[in-house]
Protein backbone atom coordinates (compact mmCIF):
# COMPACT_ATOMS: atom_id res chain seq x y z
CA UNK A 1 0.00 0.00 0.00
CA UNK A 2 2.63 2.32 0.58
CA UNK A 3 5.77 2.45 -1.66
CA UNK A 4 9.09 4.29 -1.21
CA UNK A 5 12.58 4.11 -3.03
CA UNK A 6 15.50 6.28 -2.78
CA UNK A 7 13.82 9.06 -1.00
CA UNK A 8 16.19 12.24 -0.77
CA UNK A 9 14.45 15.63 0.51
CA UNK A 10 16.71 18.34 1.15
CA UNK A 11 16.11 22.06 3.01
CA UNK A 12 18.71 24.10 1.70
CA UNK A 13 21.83 22.98 3.11
CA UNK A 14 20.01 20.37 5.36
CA UNK A 15 19.70 16.60 4.35
CA UNK A 16 16.19 16.14 5.88
CA UNK A 17 15.84 12.31 3.78
CA UNK A 18 18.33 10.50 2.60
CA UNK A 19 18.17 7.62 0.55
CA UNK A 20 14.98 6.10 2.19
CA UNK A 21 13.63 2.92 1.13
CA UNK A 22 10.71 0.78 2.67
CA UNK A 23 7.22 -0.69 2.19
CA UNK A 24 4.19 -0.61 4.12
CA UNK A 25 1.89 -3.73 3.61
CA UNK A 26 -2.22 -3.62 3.69
CA UNK A 27 -3.83 -4.17 7.23
CA UNK A 28 0.07 -3.49 8.74
CA UNK A 29 0.79 -0.63 11.41
CA UNK A 30 4.15 0.26 10.79
CA UNK A 31 6.22 2.28 13.91
CA UNK A 32 8.32 5.03 12.57
CA UNK A 33 10.80 5.69 14.87
CA UNK A 34 13.24 8.31 15.92
CA UNK A 35 14.39 11.09 17.37
CA UNK A 36 13.27 14.54 17.38
CA UNK A 37 14.08 15.97 13.83
CA UNK A 38 15.18 12.73 12.34
CA UNK A 39 13.37 12.86 9.13
CA UNK A 40 10.08 11.38 9.90
CA UNK A 41 7.72 14.14 9.65
CA UNK A 42 8.89 14.92 6.14
CA UNK A 43 9.21 11.72 4.72
CA UNK A 44 5.04 12.00 5.87
CA UNK A 45 4.60 15.28 4.01
CA UNK A 46 6.32 13.87 0.63
CA UNK A 47 3.55 10.85 1.67
CA UNK A 48 0.68 13.27 2.08
CA UNK A 49 1.55 15.47 -1.28
CA UNK A 50 2.19 18.19 0.96
CA UNK A 51 5.70 18.84 -0.35
CA UNK A 52 7.88 17.04 -3.24
CA UNK A 53 10.58 15.22 -2.55
CA UNK A 54 14.38 16.14 -4.13
CA UNK A 55 14.42 12.60 -5.96
CA UNK A 56 13.26 8.78 -5.60
CA UNK A 57 9.82 7.78 -5.48
CA UNK A 58 6.56 7.49 -3.79
CA UNK A 59 3.71 5.19 -4.22
CA UNK A 60 0.20 5.34 -2.13
CA UNK A 61 -2.07 2.25 -3.32
CA UNK A 62 0.11 2.16 -6.59
CA UNK A 63 -0.38 6.20 -7.29
CA UNK A 64 2.62 8.31 -7.50
CA UNK A 65 2.62 11.15 -4.87
CA UNK A 66 4.21 13.09 -7.57
CA UNK A 67 2.37 12.74 -11.06
CA UNK A 68 -0.91 11.00 -9.19
CA UNK A 69 -1.66 13.43 -5.91
CA UNK A 70 -4.88 13.94 -6.45
CA UNK A 71 -5.41 9.91 -6.96
CA UNK A 72 -3.16 9.54 -3.31
CA UNK A 73 -4.88 12.15 -1.26
CA UNK A 74 -8.34 10.64 -2.24
CA UNK A 75 -7.06 7.44 -0.60
CA UNK A 76 -4.96 8.64 2.54
CA UNK A 77 -6.07 9.89 5.48
CA UNK A 78 -3.51 12.21 7.36
CA UNK A 79 -3.51 13.61 11.13
CA UNK A 80 -0.43 15.94 11.51
CA UNK A 81 0.98 16.31 15.08
CA UNK A 82 -1.36 19.22 15.13
CA UNK A 83 -5.12 18.02 14.19
CA UNK A 84 -6.81 20.90 11.32
CA UNK A 85 -9.89 21.79 13.93
CA UNK A 86 -11.91 25.01 12.87
CA UNK A 87 -12.26 25.32 16.99
CA UNK A 88 -16.06 27.50 16.48
CA UNK A 89 -17.52 24.63 14.70
CA UNK A 90 -19.63 22.22 16.19
CA UNK A 91 -17.78 18.64 16.26
CA UNK A 92 -21.12 17.49 14.03
CA UNK A 93 -20.88 20.47 11.98
CA UNK A 94 -17.38 20.06 11.35
CA UNK A 95 -17.13 16.62 10.74
CA UNK A 96 -20.04 17.49 8.25
CA UNK A 97 -18.06 19.92 6.64
CA UNK A 98 -14.70 17.44 6.43
CA UNK A 99 -17.20 14.64 4.43
CA UNK A 100 -18.34 17.48 2.07
CA UNK A 101 -14.77 18.99 1.10
CA UNK A 102 -13.59 14.68 0.62
CA UNK A 103 -16.59 14.60 -1.67
CA UNK A 104 -18.68 12.28 0.03
CA UNK A 105 -22.00 12.39 -1.88
CA UNK A 106 -24.80 13.60 0.61
CA UNK A 107 -26.95 10.64 1.01
CA UNK A 108 -23.87 8.79 2.32
CA UNK A 109 -22.02 11.65 4.93
CA UNK A 110 -24.88 11.39 7.70
CA UNK A 111 -24.43 7.41 7.59
CA UNK A 112 -20.52 8.18 7.63
CA UNK A 113 -20.40 10.80 10.58
CA UNK A 114 -22.27 8.66 12.45
CA UNK A 115 -19.91 5.64 12.00
CA UNK A 116 -17.20 7.92 13.30
CA UNK A 117 -18.75 9.06 16.10
CA UNK A 118 -19.48 5.38 17.02
CA UNK A 119 -15.97 4.52 16.26
CA UNK A 120 -13.74 7.17 17.83
CA UNK A 121 -16.01 7.22 21.14
CA UNK A 122 -17.74 10.89 20.32
CA UNK A 123 -21.51 10.74 21.70
CA UNK A 124 -21.00 12.27 24.43
CA UNK A 125 -19.59 15.46 22.89
CA UNK A 126 -21.27 15.59 19.51
CA UNK A 127 -23.09 18.79 20.73
CA UNK A 128 -20.19 20.82 21.65
CA UNK A 129 -18.27 22.79 19.53
CA UNK A 130 -14.81 22.17 19.53
CA UNK A 131 -13.14 24.39 21.36
CA UNK A 132 -14.66 23.44 24.33
CA UNK A 133 -13.34 19.89 24.11
CA UNK A 134 -10.34 18.43 25.95
CA UNK A 135 -7.04 17.85 24.22
CA UNK A 136 -8.26 13.82 24.01
CA UNK A 137 -11.39 14.66 22.20
CA UNK A 138 -10.10 17.26 19.92
CA UNK A 139 -7.36 14.67 19.14
CA UNK A 140 -10.50 12.11 18.62
CA UNK A 141 -11.95 14.36 16.89
CA UNK A 142 -9.03 14.86 14.21
CA UNK A 143 -9.04 10.79 13.81
CA UNK A 144 -12.59 11.10 12.36
CA UNK A 145 -11.74 13.67 10.12
CA UNK A 146 -8.97 11.46 9.13
CA UNK A 147 -10.85 8.50 8.35
CA UNK A 148 -14.38 9.59 7.74
CA UNK A 149 -13.83 9.01 3.73
CA UNK A 150 -12.62 5.60 4.73
CA UNK A 151 -9.62 5.67 3.05
CA UNK A 152 -7.15 2.46 2.52
CA UNK A 153 -3.92 4.59 4.13
CA UNK A 154 -4.03 6.35 7.42
CA UNK A 155 -0.53 8.66 8.13
CA UNK A 156 -0.77 9.77 11.91
CA UNK A 157 2.05 11.65 12.97
CA UNK A 158 2.89 12.00 16.45
CA UNK A 159 -1.20 11.21 17.40
CA UNK A 160 -0.53 11.08 21.44
CA UNK A 161 1.27 13.74 21.91
CA UNK A 162 0.84 16.25 25.09
CA UNK A 163 -1.93 13.63 26.16
CA UNK A 164 -2.63 12.76 29.46
CA UNK A 165 -1.76 8.79 30.25
CA UNK A 166 -5.31 7.81 30.21
CA UNK A 167 -6.16 9.97 27.00
CA UNK A 168 -3.11 8.19 25.26
CA UNK A 169 -4.51 4.60 26.71
CA UNK A 170 -7.46 5.30 24.32
CA UNK A 171 -6.28 6.62 21.27
CA UNK A 172 -3.45 3.48 21.31
CA UNK A 173 -6.96 1.16 21.55
CA UNK A 174 -8.58 3.11 18.59
CA UNK A 175 -5.21 3.15 16.42
CA UNK A 176 -5.10 -0.90 17.52
CA UNK A 177 -8.70 -1.61 16.01
CA UNK A 178 -8.27 0.97 13.07
CA UNK A 179 -5.05 -0.89 11.78
CA UNK A 180 -7.00 -4.37 12.03
CA UNK A 181 -8.72 -3.17 8.36
CA UNK A 182 -6.51 -0.18 7.58
CA UNK A 183 -2.57 0.70 6.73
CA UNK A 184 -1.19 2.51 9.62
CA UNK A 185 1.99 4.58 8.93
CA UNK A 186 2.09 5.84 12.88
CA UNK A 187 5.91 8.38 13.48
CA UNK A 188 6.34 8.93 16.92
CA UNK A 189 9.31 9.51 19.04
CA UNK A 190 7.64 7.28 22.30
CA UNK A 191 9.13 3.89 22.38
CA UNK A 192 5.95 2.63 24.27
CA UNK A 193 3.55 3.77 21.60
CA UNK A 194 5.35 1.81 19.12
CA UNK A 195 5.47 -1.69 21.90
CA UNK A 196 1.97 -0.70 22.05
CA UNK A 197 0.06 -0.23 18.67
CA UNK A 198 2.56 -1.53 16.11
CA UNK A 199 3.13 -4.89 14.10
CA UNK A 200 6.81 -3.75 12.71
CA UNK A 201 9.24 -0.99 13.09
CA UNK A 202 11.58 0.86 11.68
CA UNK A 203 13.83 3.63 13.02
CA UNK A 204 15.47 6.89 11.22
CA UNK A 205 18.15 8.58 12.74
CA UNK A 206 19.96 11.86 10.28
CA UNK A 207 17.35 11.17 7.39
CA UNK A 208 18.25 7.75 6.97
CA UNK A 209 17.00 4.03 7.79
CA UNK A 210 18.99 2.59 10.66
CA UNK A 211 16.93 -0.67 11.52
CA UNK A 212 13.38 -2.05 10.18
CA UNK A 213 11.84 -5.18 11.68
CA UNK A 214 8.99 -6.52 14.26
CA UNK A 215 9.90 -5.06 17.48
CA UNK A 216 11.25 -8.66 18.60
CA UNK A 217 13.53 -9.05 15.79
CA UNK A 218 15.37 -5.15 16.64
CA UNK A 219 15.77 -6.07 20.52
CA UNK A 220 17.41 -9.42 19.54
CA UNK A 221 18.97 -8.87 16.06
CA UNK A 222 19.83 -5.01 16.19
CA UNK A 223 23.57 -5.52 15.61
CA UNK A 224 23.44 -8.64 13.68
CA UNK A 225 24.64 -10.84 16.41
CA UNK A 226 22.68 -13.81 18.64
CA UNK A 227 23.46 -13.53 22.20
CA UNK A 228 22.46 -16.72 24.54
CA UNK A 229 22.80 -17.51 28.41
CA UNK A 230 23.53 -21.46 28.61
CA UNK A 231 23.95 -23.30 32.16
CA UNK A 232 25.44 -26.68 32.02
CA UNK A 233 25.97 -28.73 35.10
CA UNK A 234 29.09 -29.78 34.56
CA UNK A 235 32.92 -28.72 34.87
CA UNK A 236 33.89 -25.79 33.20
CA UNK A 237 37.07 -26.20 32.09
CA UNK A 238 35.24 -29.52 30.00
CA UNK A 239 32.60 -26.74 28.74
CA UNK A 240 34.59 -23.92 27.87
CA UNK A 241 36.85 -25.27 24.95
CA UNK A 242 33.76 -26.65 23.50
CA UNK A 243 31.79 -23.31 23.65
CA UNK A 244 35.06 -21.57 21.53
CA UNK A 245 34.70 -24.79 18.97
CA UNK A 246 31.32 -24.73 18.42
CA UNK A 247 30.36 -23.69 14.96
CA UNK A 248 29.34 -19.68 14.68
CA UNK A 249 30.31 -18.39 17.83
CA UNK A 250 32.16 -15.17 17.93
CA UNK A 251 32.76 -15.03 21.88
CA UNK A 252 31.72 -16.13 25.60
CA UNK A 253 31.58 -14.89 28.53
CA UNK A 254 31.37 -16.58 32.00
CA UNK A 255 28.49 -15.75 33.82
CA UNK A 256 27.87 -16.23 37.78
CA UNK A 257 25.76 -19.21 37.98
CA UNK A 258 23.68 -19.64 41.62
CA UNK A 259 23.34 -23.58 41.44
CA UNK A 260 26.47 -25.55 42.50
CA UNK A 261 28.43 -28.25 40.37
CA UNK A 262 27.36 -26.25 36.99
CA UNK A 263 29.00 -23.38 35.03
CA UNK A 264 26.59 -20.44 33.03
CA UNK A 265 27.70 -18.37 30.56
CA UNK A 266 26.63 -15.49 27.23
CA UNK A 267 27.38 -16.81 23.87
CA UNK A 268 27.75 -14.24 21.49
CA UNK A 269 27.14 -15.85 17.54
CA UNK A 270 27.99 -13.72 14.63
CA UNK A 271 24.83 -16.29 13.02
CA UNK A 272 20.92 -15.54 14.17
CA UNK A 273 19.53 -18.77 13.94
CA UNK A 274 20.61 -22.14 15.18
CA UNK A 275 22.39 -21.01 18.23
CA UNK A 276 20.10 -22.69 20.75
CA UNK A 277 19.99 -25.90 18.89
CA UNK A 278 23.78 -25.88 18.58
CA UNK A 279 24.24 -25.57 22.62
CA UNK A 280 21.32 -28.30 23.03
CA UNK A 281 22.94 -30.68 21.00
CA UNK A 282 26.27 -30.00 23.06
CA UNK A 283 24.56 -30.65 25.75
CA UNK A 284 23.42 -34.11 24.68
CA UNK A 285 26.81 -34.88 22.74
CA UNK A 286 29.39 -34.22 26.13
CA UNK A 287 26.09 -36.05 28.76
CA UNK A 288 25.84 -32.72 30.16
CA UNK A 289 22.18 -31.86 31.82
CA UNK A 290 20.94 -28.59 30.59
CA UNK A 291 19.70 -26.40 32.92
CA UNK A 292 19.19 -23.35 31.20
CA UNK A 293 19.06 -22.07 27.57
CA UNK A 294 17.10 -18.36 26.92
CA UNK A 295 18.01 -15.55 24.59
CA UNK A 296 19.44 -12.49 25.62
CA UNK A 297 17.61 -9.58 24.67
CA UNK A 298 17.61 -5.66 24.91
CA UNK A 299 14.91 -3.28 25.46
CA UNK A 300 13.88 -1.66 22.61
CA UNK A 301 15.03 1.37 24.39
CA UNK A 302 18.39 -0.05 24.58
CA UNK A 303 18.63 -0.52 20.96
CA UNK A 304 16.84 2.90 20.13
CA UNK A 305 19.39 4.89 22.21
CA UNK A 306 22.45 2.70 20.90
CA UNK A 307 21.22 3.18 17.06
CA UNK A 308 20.38 6.80 17.17
CA UNK A 309 23.63 7.92 18.91
CA UNK A 310 26.13 5.56 16.74
CA UNK A 311 26.90 3.26 19.61
CA UNK A 312 27.36 -0.41 19.58
CA UNK A 313 24.75 -2.28 21.62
Amino acid sequence: MVEIRNLRKTFGPTVAVDDVSFDVAKGEVLGFLGPNGAGKTTTMRVLTCYIPADSGTARVAGFDTYAESIEVRRRIGYLPESAPLYLDMGVMEYLSFVASIRGLPKSMRERRIADMVELCNLGSVRHKTVGELSKGFRQRVGLAQTLIHDPDVLILDEPTTGLDPNQIVQIRELIRRIGREKTVLLSTHILQEVEATCSRVQIIDNGRLVAQGTTEELTRFAVGERRVVVRYRAAAGDVEPRLRELGGVSGINALDSEEPGTCRYEVIADETDGLEERLFRLAVESGWVLTELRPETRSLEQVFQSLTRGEVV
